[in-house]
């Protein structure tokens, strides 16, 4: 059973009581009257509400003008959260299975488009592949659902699946195709693994990309050479495309997103074999883009988000990423584009899948197999 569980911290450091502020408050769950196990960290004090467990492997949340938040679920379930409480049904329509991310269209108000990005596993009899689908929602349901785009097929074998979503400010789709097999099929412009995708909205290839032309490629490549590139958000801001990506062991990347790059894997890594070998003899390699960030150990990056503006006054600017492991969020320190400190946050929460910094300015997180949900109130 999932429970809605308001203004429960999930770590007890003390019992300090603070009020919370009001401004843009309860947009889509209430707020508790007081804080309660404040967390003291570097530059920001904070509280953990916990505001829906039981959730089975949470991917991805999206939040509605409509003040709805949908919650993605991997086994084919849409949640929908309406006045801070859990509906008793997902969304009806046809939902897919092994269903990663979820993304409203920019001009959500006038169409209703919902776009979604699944993965189909691989049989011994056909492979697997990565497919975006968007549908109308209407009411409680989806609608006129539409395959857009498929990628593959990939063959059995270890690798992942990348599939977050972006819509940039120009309203271009770009989505994240992870490694499966091969590793070099990262470097083989034929193929999709390793890839970062670019087409418009209805699927199609926009002539401006930077591959379009070059018959030894596919068109909707935008960038190319990543390992296992599993978060993906765009800077409010600059309007910069930011990806995170796990390296084979240790050399973890943040990646800023640049049209044509090969960003290096598996020619160019900090990180090692696992039997600790040398992997890359030069991470630098001429013709790759290094990573602006890279973790040693790793943090297993996940989702991501930006945080701006007065709600959190000592992370304004920060960067803000899951992980999977050590199962904590990672707060990064960003200064001229590049990372200059990092701070380890609610470390044991869970294996942090989706970092959402949402419209009501409160910094939301998905942990997929603790299934929960929370929020964090910054103490004034």
């Amino acid at each position: 059973m999932r429970l809605i569980t308001l203004s429960v911290a999930l770590l007890v450091l003390g019992n300090v009581l603070i009020s919370c502020s009001r401004q843009n408050d309860g947009r889509y769950f209430p707020l508790p009257a007081q804080l309660q196990h404040v967390i003291h960290s570097e530059s920001q004090s904070f509280m953990v509400d916990t505001l829906l467990t039981g959730l089975n492997r949470p991917w991805a949340m999206e939040f509605l003008p409509d003040n709805r938040v949908l919650i993605t679920e991997r086994e084919g379930n849409i949640l929908v959260i309406e006045n801070g409480k859990l509906q008793e049904s997902p969304l009806k329509g046809n939902i897919p299975v092994g269903l990663r991310d979820i993304q409203l269209h920019p001009q959500y108000d006038d169409n209703n488009w919902i776009y979604m990005s699944y993965y189909v596993e691989p049989t011994e009899q056909k492979g697997g592949y990565t497919e975006i689908m968007r549908g109308e929602l209407i009411g409680d349901r989806l609608e006129n659902e539409e395959i857009i785009y498929t990628t593959g097929p990939f063959e059995l074998g270890g690798g992942a699946t990348g599939s977050r979503i972006v819509f940039d400010n120009d309203g271009y789709l770009f989505f994240l195709v992870g490694i499966r097999g091969d590793r070099m099929r990262a470097q083989n412009m034929s193929h999709h693994s390793g890839k970062t995708m670019r087409i418009h909205d209805d699927g199609s290839i926009p002539s401006d990309n930077p591959f379009v032309g070059d018959q030894e490629s596919l068109p909707e490549i935008y960038s190319y050479g990543h390992r296992e590139h599993q978060g993906f958000v765009l800077h409010p801001d600059t309007g910069e495309l930011w990806a995170t990506e796990h390296g084979e062991k240790n050399g973890d990347e943040l990646n800023l997103i640049q049209a044509g790059l090969n960003y290096g894997w598996p020619l160019a890594s900090w990180s090692t074999e696992y039997d600790g070998s040398v992997l890359s003899e030069d991470p630098l390699l001429e013709g790759t883009e290094p990573p602006v960030h890279y973790w040693t150990p790793s943090i297993n990056p996940s989702g991501l988000d930006f945080v701006t503006g007065e709600r959190y006054p000592g992370w304004d600017g920060n960067l803000f990423i899951g992980s999977l492991r050590p199962q904590m969020l990672n707060r990064s320190v960003m200064e001229d584009g590049k990372v200059i400190h990092d701070e380890k946050l609610i470390e044991g929460i869970g294996r942090v899948r989706s970092v959402r910094y949402a419209p009501d300015n409160f910094l939301y997180l998905l942990t997929e197999d603790t299934g929960l949900l929370v929020r964090l109130i910054p103490a004034e």
